[in-house]
């Protein structure tokens, strides 16, 4: 997982501050990391190692996190897995805006 949480990492940093500032609040939150460990598996199942196999698996974590980010934010939450939300944070404008990006 060291892999794809690099991914992760290097397919967020943005020159915008602001998308830096929120994107390295929501990885730092943590998280089970269960749908790119899945694609990670059946990638590994189906005999494909390899870069594009930790891109793959970043880009569903990318899918699942935007729809967190809208959720809370159309829920009005204020807490996710024990800490503010980044809407809380950060308003629902910037958190709409990372959610996008």
């Amino acid at each position: 997982m060291l892999e794809v949480d690099a991914t992760i990492r290097e397919r967020l940093s943005s020159r915008v501050a602001l998308i830096d500032q929120i994107s390295n609040y929501i990885i730092s939150a943590g998280g089970k990391r269960i749908r790119p460990r899945l694609v990670l598996l059946f990638a590994q199942a189906l005999g494909f190692e390899g870069r594009e196999s930790y891109e793959l698996a970043a880009i569903v974590e990318f899918i699942h996190t935007a729809t967190l980010l809208h959720d809370d934010v159309v829920d009005e939450s204020s807490l996710r897995r024990g800490r503010q939300t980044a809407n809380a944070m950060f308003g629902n404008a910037a958190s709409v805006l990372v959610g996008d990006f």
